[in-house]
């Protein structure tokens, strides 16, 4: 048995659980798209907090 019988057999698990969920379609790969916009404007915002707070203070070694 080698590694690739183990990735097909894992391929095909996954194809046949996912073709079981018809309805969900593209919907979870949406899902996914959103979370990572999401979560990429939420990091940016507490960087630029972060980076606001880093300017205001005089005392930090630079």
């Amino acid at each position: 048995m080698s590694s690739a019988d183990i990735f097909y057999a894992l391929g095909d698990f996954l194809t046949w659980t996912f073709g079981i969920f018809e309805w969900l379609g593209n919907k979870f790969n949406d899902f996914l798209l959103i979370l990572g916009f999401v979560g990429f404007g939420y990091w940016m915002y507490r960087q630029h907090k972060f980076n606001q707070e880093a300017a205001s203070n005089p005392d930090q070694i630079k």
